[in-house]
């Protein structure tokens, strides 16, 4: 029991998503300001990136829930449902989309770390996969930021060796770049995005 209510995990769909877009975009503003991403997001923006999750069939978005309060979330959804962007690199390798299932994010409030919630999100949104039936491989990336990078905190630690302990490798030969605003940026650049993998 927290203070701040009850912690539970809750698959989100349907009606009770909907509901929750604007405070699941949010709550991705907030943690992704933090580095490695420097993310400078507006609501408008992440509600429109979330009602996609949202409208895609077989999609999944589970929630870390205090009470009412939404204080993490994961997201999931089929490859060939993500855009150019992310997709490309794959169908340059002839690999069948429709057999990948692309993890978007995890995002947590940093009082609620440590906890094993991040395990649980990657639990859920596997459990999901495997109930479709019809998919091989989860993909997922994480930026890539150069290791002596000014905003890098002193006490920063990788989540490599977490992502490793659930099952999940280096992906070879892939690579795509996404395009963001860092905070105190004038313009959105481009950043070097390192895809990880499991086999099902």
């Amino acid at each position: 029991m927290s203070a701040r209510g009850e912690l539970r995990i809750e698959r989100l769909t349907g009606a009770a998503l909907q509901a929750r877009l604007p405070a699941l975009a949010r709550l991705r503003i907030a943690v992704f300001r933090d580095f490695p991403y420097l993310y400078d997001g507006s609501e408008e923006y992440e509600a429109r990136y979330l009602r996609t999750y949202a409208a895609s069939p077989d999609s999944v978005i589970v929630a870390a829930l205090a009470g009412e309060q939404v204080v993490g979330a994961a997201t999931g959804v089929p490859l060939e449902h993500e855009p150019d962007y992310v997709t490309a690199p794959f169908r340059a390798r002839g690999d069948d989309l429709a057999r990948i299932f692309y993890f978007g994010e995890s995002v947590l409030e940093k009082a609620y770390r440590g906890r094993g919630i991040g395990v649980a999100f990657f639990a859920e949104r596997e459990a999901h996969v495997r109930a479709l039936g019809r998919f091989r491989r989860v993909v997922f990336c994480g930026v890539d930021r150069p290791a002596d990078h000014p905003a890098k905190p002193a006490d920063y630690v990788p989540l490599d060796a977490f992502w490793r302990r659930r099952g999940y490798r280096p992906l070879a030969g892939v690579a795509s770049q996404f395009s963001w605003r860092d905070i105190g940026g004038a313009a959105q650049t481009a950043k070097p995005m390192r895809y990880w993998y499991k086999d099902l």
